[in-house]
C-alpha cells in the first residue's frame, strides 16, 4: 500500500506527462496552421474563415461533452487558439 505522498507524486507525474503531450500537440497544430497561413497569404486568401471557426467551436464543444470536459472551457480554449492562429495569418498576409 502506498502513502498519500506517494500517490500524489504518481498523480503529478501523470499530470506532467499530459502537460508535455499538450505542449507537443499544440506545437504540431501551430506548425500546420503556419503552413495554412503561408498558403493563404500566397494566394490572397483571407487570414480568417469565420464559418470554419464556428464549425470548429461547435465540433470541439461536442467533443468536450463526450469527453466529460466543460464545453465552456473547451470553447474558451479553442477560441484563444484560433485568435492566435488568425494573428499569425494576418502577420503572414502583411509580409506578402
Amino acid at each position: 500500500m502506498s502513502t498519500p505522498e506517494e500517490q500524489l507524486q504518481r498523480y503529478r507525474r501523470s499530470i506532467d506527462n499530459v502537460d508535455a503531450i499538450l505542449i507537443h500537440t499544440l506545437a504540431e497544430r501551430f506548425k500546420l496552421t503556419q503552413s495554412v497561413g503561408v498558403l493563404k497569404a500566397g494566394h490572397g486568401m483571407p487570414p480568417s474563415d469565420p464559418g470554419r471557426e464556428q464549425r470548429q467551436i461547435a465540433r470541439l464543444r461536442r467533443l468536450a461533452e463526450d469527453a466529460e470536459l466543460d464545453p465552456e472551457f473547451a470553447e474558451k480554449f479553442i477560441t484563444f487558439v484560433i485568435a492566435e492562429v488568425i494573428h499569425h495569418h494576418e502577420r503572414l498576409a502583411g509580409a506578402e
